[in-house]
């Protein structure tokens, strides 16, 4: 409610100005430029272009792009220098960001919380954008229940990355994917900040042309010896070529009561194999059998 004609009782009028903005905080320029972006369907993409200086006083320039619209910033911090780079953007868009206020929780204690960011499915979006990664993939695994109370369940491709999740519906479960995607991206960048490098796709190509040692091994023995460790086997393959497996295992057993299990493979196109067995670890080494059999075939394939 605007507060323009209101005189308060009290002389004090800096006093009264002061409890206001206490009690109806603005809202950052990276909030507003977000909830613009949402709005209009162009969500803003941050970049850091440059960090610099001693540890004592950094410098960091970011960019940001939201539809036909560049900007940079530059601040000591990061987050200094996109709320400069999203302020120029609102100058451009002619956005009054000074005039925006937001309610304050009253469980917050006056700190504003930057609320409105991008969620981890957009997180997963933008960082494959920025990046020039291949967009994330969603895939439903599995829907199980009875028709009141659904259960699905999502797998969430990042490069050669894989993870699954289940939730109530279609869309729950693909969010609660990509929050463990997002997750699994800064453990494996050892920060919050994701700095990790994807490898460079193995293309059945590089297979069938591979002279290592586990690949020549594979076009030359069978595939059909009794009480064989597959899951090793491909563990060995796996790491000689430079892809990656992943096991899944599917909650739902067979017409006879089996386990059943699929295994991913990371290659270019995505393999993946079903496996079943009298338990998991039986399924998921008949699910490696199943993907040796497939690597074996297209590494001999001319």
């Amino acid at each position: 409610m605007s507060q323009e004609g209101f005189q308060p009782a009290s002389a004090d009028t800096s006093l009264s100005s002061h409890e206001s903005q206490r009690t109806h905080p603005r809202k950052t320029p990276i909030q507003i430029l977000h909830e613009y972006g949402t709005k209009s369907g162009n969500l803003p993409v941050y970049v850091m272009e440059k960090a610099e200086g001693e540890a004592h006083q950094p410098h960091f320039v970011f960019s940001v792009r939201i539809g036909d619209v560049d900007c940079s910033g530059q601040g000591p911090s990061k987050k200094a220098a996109k709320h400069q780079a999203a302020e120029a953007a609102l100058i451009i868009l002619h956005i009054d960001y000074s005039k925006v206020s937001v309610p304050v929780n009253s469980e917050s204690n006056g700190v504003v919380a930057e609320t409105n960011q991008p969620n981890s499915v957009g997180i997963l979006q933008e960082l494959a954008l920025q990046r020039g990664w291949r967009l994330p993939e969603y895939t439903v695994l599995m829907e199980a229940g009875p028709p009141h109370k659904r259960e699905f369940t999502v797998t969430c491709r990042m490069e050669s990355l894989s993870e699954k999740a289940a939730g109530n519906s279609k869309k729950a479960a693909k969010k609660a994917a990509a929050e463990k995607m997002v997750s699994k991206l800064q453990s494996l960048s050892g920060c919050s900040e994701i700095t990790w490098t994807p490898k460079p796709s193995v293309r059945f190509e590089n297979l069938r042309s591979s002279t290592a040692e586990t690949i020549c091994l594979l076009r030359r023995n069978p595939l059909s010896i009794p009480n064989t460790d597959y899951i090793q086997m491909m563990l060995e393959l796996s790491k000689e070529q430079g892809f990656e497996v992943t096991y899944f295992d599917i909650d739902e057993l067979t017409v006879n009561g089996q386990y059943q299990c699929l295994a991913e493979l990371s290659t270019s196109p995505v393999t993946v194999c079903h496996g079943t067995g009298i338990s998991c670890s039986n399924a998921h080494n008949d699910a490696a059998h199943s993907a040796l059999q497939y690597v074996k075939l297209m590494a001999t394939t001319k």
